[in-house]
């Protein structure tokens, strides 16, 4: 059975990079136990106000950002859709209580295709998004992936994408390889230690327990994919990377189940 997978994404110039996370990021699609029949990513990118499931037949690539210089804007990724895998992660969100959109027009963010382009760079998987309601917290998120748990037994794989730390008003032009300050490292390390541990309670209630939370998550978004993935996996978690982009950006990924 396939896990679920937190990916950090990091910048969308780790599509072109030679960072320990990309290279990590090249090897993932050979460390699975099977090959998926389609990938469904829980993006930080994509937030609406209730869950919404993308259905393109061929999905667009989306550059969500803005100078990082003609080359990764002509960057494509046209991976097929997967409309009919859509209705099922609609069905198996239905099914666990939540009302759910279908989206004919939502391509893919770059918190979806970088890491896919560097995992599996043909774009020969179905892909396609699940969004965050990010109003609504972690409990939510919990509880959406329980509702996807199902999937990973029919050959769907989960991702959620993100990252493990995310504190853009820090960068100050640092280069890519730089030292973590204190502050970052130790929530990093406590997050890792909760789910380790298994605490789930804590890491529900990380904003209040975890050493500065709201200095590494300004806003949630980029955390909230994590709580897909553990309510889609469960146990065991196993920590797949750990690494640093730009002093601030941590670069870890786990397995969930």
């Amino acid at each position: 059975m396939l896990p679920a997978i937190f990916l950090s994404h990091g910048a969308p110039t780790l599509a072109l990079s030679s960072h320990p996370a990309a290279d990590f990021l090249r090897g993932l699609a050979a460390s699975l136990p099977e090959r998926p029949r389609a990938i469904v990513v829980a993006s930080a990118h994509w937030e609406t106000q209730r869950p919404r499931v993308s259905a393109m037949a061929r999905n667009t690539t989306i550059h969500d950002f803005g100078n990082f210089g003609p080359q990764m804007h002509a960057m494509l990724y046209d991976a097929p859709g997967a409309p009919e895998v859509a209705e099922e992660v609609a069905e198996a969100l239905a099914a666990g209580g939540f009302d759910v959109d279908l989206d004919p027009g939502r391509g893919l963010d770059h918190g979806a295709w970088v890491p896919l382009k560097l995992a599996w760079p043909d774009g020969d998987i179905p892909v396609l998004q699940l969004s965050l309601q990010t109003h609504l917290g972690p409990a939510h998120h919990l509880a959406l992936g329980k509702a996807l748990a199902g999937l990973r037994s029919q050959g769907i794989l989960i991702i959620g994408s993100g990252s493990w730390t995310h504190d853009l008003s820090s960068f100050r032009g640092q280069a890519e390889i730089s030292p973590e300050p204190v502050w970052v490292l130790d929530f990093a390390d406590w997050a890792d230690r909760a789910l380790a541990e298994g605490r789930t309670g804590d890491l529900l209630d990380y904003r209040r327990l975890a050493p500065h939370a709201a200095d590494n998550h300004p806003t949630e978004e980029h955390f909230l994919p994590v709580f897909v993935c553990l309510g889609a996996g469960g146990a065991p978690v196993r920590h797949l990377h750990r690494s640093v982009t730009f002093g601030i950006l941590h670069m870890d990924a786990y397995s969930f189940g």
